[in-house]
């Protein structure tokens, strides 16, 4: 009988954990989710998955069933718009408009609220032998030795306590995690000295109100008091549900305050408003000070929080269970090293970090600072100039290309940095995501992927494929070839040869054979 009860112990059975979950699952390796809610929570938060995040789906077989789960009509975008004072005032644009990079993704962008995203997940994650999932029952403690890990859970609505013993644990149990404290791990937190609001509500009025807005599904009001944090309104469904976020004094509670007031300032308008959900949150920056602590590694919410500006939390939370997964496979199926295993960490916290410096408090500071330099009430002509200026940006999305230039198992440039910011190319770059790509037999080219590292070979020199064939069976490495002799596709790629990791990251790419491919795949791999 085998020590073992499973391979991975995830705690946490919510997006990202299911998500990481499914990555292992399909590759054969036993997973045990700990999940403590029989059913997801009924608060819309995590809704817009951007294009990236449809390509795990898409990967993890639910794409379709996602999709099928939309709550809006798919002509509501997953763009917004930002508002001047008031909802419903008199300046307005469009606003993170990710369709812009959408020919550097294999999948549309998708919208709905993050307990109908997590419904399709149960549903794929109950299809996969290999996965074992626990409801009722909560991540209590970790210890690890040189073996594996030991994990106590507790029954959430009884006494029971029991222990899982399992080579790796992943705690994907939120910004509060039980596994993350257990295993020693610290956070540096910002915070920001704000107490949001969330407030889930029905109101068939501010539908109407909005059909001025044709196709927007998320919207962002500035006000000069507020000193560039956010009125946040955004869809649930089409017709009557809303969720809202904003600032409200400290000391707030469900009781103490008008909150149908507050939304007809915000909406600049007054409407019947019926609440399903009042809830609050601490608005601060978190990132935990390493992702791996020995065999136990954390994802999601776990490892960084940050406010809900734009979209990132969930997304940033499945590219960790996507990097992380194979990599999990990898070291227990014998083909991935320590160094592979390492790189997770130091691959993803960059990402975030950037993330939230880069991005969602340039936001808060950007707007900050035009707010309180341009005045529609004191100078007209020179704040509709600077709004158009804001009007036709885009910079936010066009910059926003998560890479791992600085990561020790790709063949980045010298002196290469991993982080969020970046430029989207079709250029195949070690480091970066691999754009969509046509081969010359019509097919598409993420559709030819393996499940291990595939090779994409272009037209190469005599004998190149077989020395990364050779080099792929003495490793015991999963190579798929995709060889091509698509002119295009080389001068669009910019390589004959390029190695693909499993989460469609480019590992090494050039015009020419490797002197050593065994070097390059033991690299890639993280292989002593």
């Amino acid at each position: 009988m085998s020590k073992f009860d499973t391979d991975v112990v995830i705690v946490g059975g919510g997006p990202v954990g299911m998500g990481l979950a499914i990555e292992l699952g399909q590759r054969g390796v036993p997973v045990t989710v700990v999940e403590r809610y029989e059913k997801p929570q009924p608060i819309p938060k995590g809704q817009n998955l951007n294009q990236r995040t449809m390509e795990h789906f898409h990967f993890w077989n639910a794409e379709k069933e996602l999709r099928a789960a939309r709550t809006v009509p798919p002509e509501y975008g997953i763009g917004g718009l930002t508002a001047y004072r008031t909802l419903l005032g008199e300046y307005h644009y469009d606003w993170l408009k990710r369709e812009l990079v959408r020919p550097y993704y294999f999948t549309d962008n998708e919208r709905l609220p993050q307990y109908a995203t997590e419904e399709v997940l149960r549903a794929r994650a109950a299809q996969i032998p290999a996965i074992d999932i626990v409801y009722g029952w909560s991540g209590e403690t970790v210890q690890q030795d040189s073996d594996g890990v030991t994990v106590t859970i507790v029954e959430r609505n009884g006494p029971a306590r029991r222990s899982l013993r399992a080579k790796y644990a992943v705690g994907c149990d939120g910004s509060h995690s039980a596994i993350r404290e257990a295993a020693g791990i610290s956070q540096t937190r910002r915070d920001h000295d704000k107490l949001m609001v969330l407030l889930v509500f029905r109101s068939k009025k501010l539908h109407d109100y909005l059909k001025r807005y044709p196709g927007k599904s998320f919207y962002n009001v500035l006000h000069p008091e507020l000193k560039g944090y956010w009125l946040f309104f955004g869809r649930v469904d089409l017709g009557s549900t809303f969720f809202f976020h904003a600032p409200v004094p400290v000391g707030t509670t469900k009781d103490n305050f008008d909150f149908t007031a507050y939304l007809h300032r915000a909406a600049g308008a007054e409407f019947p408003v019926e609440f399903e959900h009042i809830g609050f949150w601490d608005l601060r920056i978190a990132v935990a000070d390493e992702y791996r602590k020995g065999r136990v590694f954390i994802a999601g919410d776990a490892a960084h929080s940050h406010p809900p500006y734009g979209g990132f939390g969930v997304n940033n939370g499945f590219e960790d269970a996507r990097n992380l997964g194979w990599k999990l496979a990898a070291a227990l199926q014998g083909w991935g090293g320590e160094t592979l295993l390492d790189s997770y960490d130091l691959e993803r916290r960059p990402v975030f970090e950037s993330t939230a410096s880069d991005f969602i408090e340039n936001f808060i500071e950007e707007d900050r600072a035009f707010l309180e330099t341009h005045d529609p009430e004191k100078d007209r002509e020179a704040f509709e100039t600077e709004w158009k200026k804001r009007e036709l940006g885009a910079a936010e999305v066009q910059s926003y290309e998560p890479n791992y230039e600085g990561s020790p198992v790709v063949y980045g440039p010298t002196g290469g940095v991993s982080g969020a910011v970046g430029k989207h190319e079709f250029t195949a770059r070690p480091g970066h995501h691999l754009a969509p790509q046509d081969l010359s037999t019509g097919n598409k080219l993420h559709e030819e992927f393996g499940a291990g590292f595939t090779l994409i070979a272009l037209d190469p020199e005599d004998n190149a494929v077989t020395r990364f064939r050779t080099a792929a069976a003495e490793l015991g490495v999963p190579l798929t070839v995709i060889d091509d002799s698509y002119a295009g596709g080389r001068e669009r790629l910019q390589a004959r040869l390029i190695l693909i990791r499993p989460d469609q990251f480019v590992a090494w790419a050039a015009e020419t054979p490797p002197v050593d491919a065994k070097a390059v795949l033991k690299r890639a791999a993280g292989l002593p």
